[in-house]
């Protein structure tokens, strides 16, 4: 039997195993504290009230420092002028906090004073645009969830920074997000710290612009950032109009509206859909209104839509006009207990003027509709006459003021008629 060889097996020489990128990224080193030294030796020459050359230090030292793995530390240096700790509380190493970061802006806080070092950060995105995404999702959230820990004077100024930078597309208003848990809701703090945002970012961009960032951050209920006891309408509305944000509150309150007035349209439908009596309908609408109430001339509108989107349309043009008019005596009941006086009338008239012109199968109907509704005891003679000289909308008005010419003839003679 054979002893085995012992000699060495070939090797290659001078061969270089190259390992994979994410092997060499789970293996390197997390050291942020020698990053927030590297970022602390670009800037320390450079005058913390220069910020252009601040702006030109950094956005040099993103060639050689490794912005995109430590931009949540980079962040916090530019925000709070040193490194945070889970909790929020600055690392306790020993280490000076940051010449140039954003609670070094003026007190009392100023938005154009605080402009200046949003300005430096959104240069910095600008050139680095990876950095865009960790500013959204980690840092400002996370300042946003330990904002509880910092002084009045420090929150404002994130708070307004935040806003600035919303405003000019480089957060997203999902940071907000953070502002809804329980610890921050109490004692109005959250409800504050959004006042402040949005007091900043609306002297930047409009409200419909606002609003527009809202909804794609998925922030849909403002009240959530109210504490549980004063979660309402009301305040929500007095809060913003005492802070100055009329805008705000207006704009809350219709989109609560629209929001009741889909509720109302789609209880409408349904119970005529079930058959259920007029009877009851009006009480549905009644007891709805005691609990949210709605402006009567946004109610009668709605209404309106609900019962008018109920009707099963024919698919011959011609019958389409008679059958509108035969729906509309059938269900004028329904409306009537909701006509309260000249302006809801005239809201009426102009909520029927609008869908006719928006559905042209029964545009040439709009007169009769008017008789029928005026007959009902839907409309009076006198709303009718206002809108046909003052009232009437834009949508197609001088054909519908041609249309309903001889009634309104008709009824002004009436009423001369009745004075003698």
């Amino acid at each position: 039997m054979s002893q085995q060889s012992t000699a060495p097996k070939p090797s290659l020489q001078g061969v270089r195993i190259k390992a994979r990128k994410g092997a060499v990224k789970r293996n390197a080193k997390h050291e942020p504290d020698v990053f927030r030294d590297q970022v602390f030796k670009h800037l320390e020459n450079v005058p913390p009230s220069d910020f252009e050359a601040v702006t030109n230090k950094l956005v040099q030292a993103g060639s050689t420092l490794e912005y995109l793995k430590y931009a949540d530390a980079l962040f916090e240096i530019l925000f709070v002028g040193g490194l945070l700790q889970p909790g929020g509380q600055y690392v306790d190493d020993g280490a000076p906090l940051s010449p140039f970061s954003l609670l070094n802006a003026k007190e009392p806080v100023d938005v154009a004073d605080v402009k200046q070092y949003v300005e430096v950060m959104n240069k910095l995105i600008r050139r680095y645009k990876y950095l865009q995404r960790p500013l959204e999702e980690t840092t400002l959230p996370n300042l946003f969830q330990y904002v509880n820990r910092w002084p009045e004077a420090q929150r404002e100024k994130i708070a307004v920074a935040a806003g600035l930078l919303m405003a000019q597309g480089l957060a997203s208003a999902s940071c907000l997000q953070s502002l809804t848990k329980d610890h921050l809701v109490k004692n109005d703090l959250s409800s504050n710290i959004i006042t402040l945002v949005f007091r900043s970012y609306l002297s930047a961009a409009s409200m419909e612009h606002l609003a527009a960032a809202l909804k794609r951050g998925g922030i849909k209920d403002l009240l959530a950032f109210f504490p549980e006891n004063k979660r309402d309408d009301k305040t929500l509305d007095e809060h913003f109009r005492k802070a100055g944000l009329p805008q705000v509150a207006e704009w809350w309150t219709k989109r609560q509206y629209a929001s009741l007035k889909d509720n109302i349209v789609k209880q409408l439908k349904d119970m005529l859909d079930n058959g259920d009596s007029h009877v009851d309908i009006v009480a549905a609408i009644k007891s709805q209104q005691e609990e949210q109430p709605l402006p009567e001339t946004e109610l009668v509108s709605c209404i309106w839509q609900g019962l008018i989107s109920s009707i099963d349309w024919s698919a011959r043009q011609d019958q389409n006009e008679a059958l509108a008019l035969r729906e509309i005596t059938n269900f004028a009941d329904i409306l009537e207990p909701f006509c309260n006086g000249p302006k809801t009338e005239v809201a009426l008239i102009n909520t029927v003027q609008v869908y006719c012109y928006e559905d042209t199968r029964i545009i040439k109907a709009f007169p009769q509709i008017l008789k029928v509704l005026y007959n009902k005891d839907c409309i009076s003679d006198q709303a009718i006459i206002y809108w046909h000289q003052k009232g009437s909308k834009p949508q197609g008005r001088q054909h519908f003021l041609q249309a309903t010419a001889p009634l309104v003839k008709f009824l002004q003679e009436q009423e001369s008629d009745e004075e003698e």
